[in-house]
């Protein structure tokens, strides 16, 4: 019953983690779409704004589970230590410690943005941008420390994973993405 209750550990581990970056990829490029001002995928803004919160709440929900139950799976040999000092694990400390810093950038973007109405929109916008670092962080931590990395449907994730931020990121840095936007706060702009 003990093997299977590690295993069980092991696999839900593993699981969560390759959610969570799907989840967290979902979330990134919601959130381009939703700062574009555009309504997309059949839904208008205030919708693509809720889908984008509900993902990225459920992602830290996944990142959640994700860590503690490898810190309860004895296989993993995850210490806490090694989730709040990054770099400081002994196995693979630089891809466990990308996924602390990831974890550290989760809870700073995740409390300022249930504490939004109380801290501003400066606040707000100058954590949130640390997301375009989030992102990275995870992407390579789950390239890097995952043992699935060598799976042909591991791979597939990773590469479709990369290939939407990818696609958002170019779209947000664009000039027709900036463009809209300036059009819109020229509008708001009392004359």
């Amino acid at each position: 019953m003990t093997v299977v209750y590690e295993n069980a550990l092991w696999y839900l581990g593993r699981g969560t983690g390759v959610t969570a970056l799907v989840l967290l990829t979902l979330a990134v490029c919601l959130g381009v779409l939703t700062r574009s001002g555009r309504a997309g995928a059949g839904l208008n803004r205030f919708a693509l704004a809720d889908l984008h919160r509900t993902a990225g709440l459920t992602a830290v929900a996944f990142v959640a589970v994700h860590v503690v139950t490898l810190l309860l799976d004895p296989i993993a040999q995850l210490r806490l230590m090694d989730v709040v000092l990054p770099f400081t694990s002994a196995y693979r400390p630089a891809y466990l410690g990308l996924g602390a810093l990831a974890v550290d950038l989760l809870v700073a973007v995740s409390a300022t943005s249930l504490l939004r109405h109380r801290l501003g929109p400066r606040v707000f916008r100058l954590v949130h941008w640390s997301t375009y670092a989030l992102w990275p962080l995870a992407f390579v931590h789950a390239i890097g420390a995952g043992t699935d990395r060598a799976t042909g449907w591991f791979q597939l994730v990773v590469i479709s994973c990369a290939a939407l931020v990818a696609l958002a990121a170019t779209w947000r840095l664009s000039a027709g993405f900036a463009g809209r936007g300036a059009r819109r706060v020229e509008r708001t702009v009392p004359r």
